[in-house]
């Protein structure tokens, strides 16, 4: 079993207080480290404890873990996805992502599509994308009113208490780039054939509106509790942002304190079959 390691930015980029501004987030910020070579080792540690701790909530099957992850366009949640999740058997872990609302989940409340894409106990579910969609983008746009805004925040407060007392535990993760790493990404897209497909018009038009979206963002604070905390992740260097995720992410799976089951069956009886098993196998050889 790998050791558990020394954490620190779940206290660092952890929203809290009604006077947050993401402005006392420098995005470019990478702590100790230099390079993606210097955070290498860290990172593979933390990635393959990642892994461990994946592995005993499955096998425990007692609880669950929710994560969301926000971002502008390409603020790197596929990447995050790609990197850090990655760490993770498929087989406990499901990623589900939010785009325009279907007819279907249209008709229903704005919470409803995602409750159902929520794992049960023993699995890792990711959001590409989540409810807080509904008090960002329809904000921004003056789709919904303030105090339709306001009124979301306290369904989503509630919701979240639910999940939580019903096992579900939740990271929330706002991954923040500059306006100018934006316009960078954007430039690779288009330098690369293999990325040009996710390239969009409406991403440039959404772009004239980064103050709107900062503030919008800035609003979450409503919702960043003790049992469901947001995260703003300086993610300019694709690698910090992964150090960082994996960190926050082992610390919350490390306070569980999860166990393996007992076996529920006869650990003497099993290895008696296995050497009668083991010894007809060696006549028959």
């Amino acid at each position: 079993m790998v050791r558990p390691i020394v954490m620190q930015f779940s206290k660092q980029f952890r929203v809290a207080g009604k006077q947050f501004k993401l402005k006392r987030i420098d995005p470019d910020f990478h702590s100790a480290h230099e390079s993606e070579d210097s955070a290498r080792q860290e990172t593979a540690q933390s990635l393959e404890r990642l892994g461990a701790l994946q592995y005993l909530m499955y096998a425990e099957n007692r609880r669950s873990l929710l994560v969301c992850l926000q971002a502008m366009d390409a603020g790197g949640k596929d990447g995050t996805i790609r990197h850090v999740m990655g760490a993770m058997n498929p087989q406990g872990c499901r990623v589900a992502a939010f785009k325009t609302p279907s007819a279907e989940e249209a008709a229903h409340d704005f919470l409803w599509r995602e409750h159902r894409a929520i794992g049960g106990k023993g699995t890792i579910t990711v959001f590409n994308r989540s409810h807080y969609e509904d008090v960002l983008t329809t904000r921004v746009h003056g789709l919904i009113s303030k105090a339709d805004c306001l009124r979301r925040f306290e369904e989503i407060n509630a919701f979240e208490k639910m999940l939580v007392e019903n096992g579900t535990h939740i990271l929330k993760f706002f991954l923040h780039i500059s306006r100018e790493e934006q316009l960078a990404r954007f430039k690779a897209r288009l330098a690369d054939s293999a990325k040009q497909w996710k390239i969009s018009e409406n991403d440039y038009r959404e772009r004239e509106l980064w103050d709107d979206y900062m503030h919008a963002y800035e609003k979450f604070r409503a919702c960043s509790t003790r049992h469901a905390p947001w995260y703003v992740i300086p993610a300019n260097h694709k690698w910090f942002r992964n150090l960082a995720v994996s960190q926050i992410l082992v610390e919350k799976l490390e306070s569980l304190n999860m166990k393996l089951p007992r076996p529920t069956v006869d650990l003497s009886l099993i290895k008696r079959r296995y050497h009668r098993a083991k010894i007809e196998a060696r006549r028959r050889g």
